[in-house]
């Protein structure tokens, strides 16, 4: 291979591509979990509020606790998913240039090999 061909910066794009998919799916599965958090906590405070169950002050602060690291959490990772998505498709855009950029041919255009 010569340095002019675009192959192996191909298949590096193609592994970053990968790495970044990995990280969009486990922002995916946080931001899941932060909205669980919310509603446990919201359904918790709402409990609390209202004196079911016979909670008390520490179930009220937990509860706060829990809806705002959710908050802070699920836009952590909106913000990391949107970059990603972001990085990913600059990687594709750069990844498609490249192969626009190699002289391929048709397999039937390929010399037969003596058997």
């Amino acid at each position: 291979m010569t340095q002019d061909d675009p192959t192996d910066e191909i298949s590096d794009i193609e592994d970053r591509i990968e790495r970044l998919a990995e990280i969009a799916e486990r922002c995916r599965k946080y931001i899941l979990a932060s909205k669980i958090a919310i509603g446990a906590g919201t359904a918790l405070l709402l409990i609390t509020i209202l004196g079911l169950f016979g909670t008390g002050q520490t179930a009220a602060l937990g509860s706060i606790a829990l809806v705002l690291g959710g908050i802070v959490s699920l836009g952590s990772n909106i913000s990391t998913l949107r970059q990603t998505d972001e990085a990913i498709g600059a990687a594709e855009a750069r990844r498609a240039a490249l192969i626009g950029t190699i002289d391929l041919r048709l397999v039937a255009d390929a010399p037969l090999k003596l058997v």
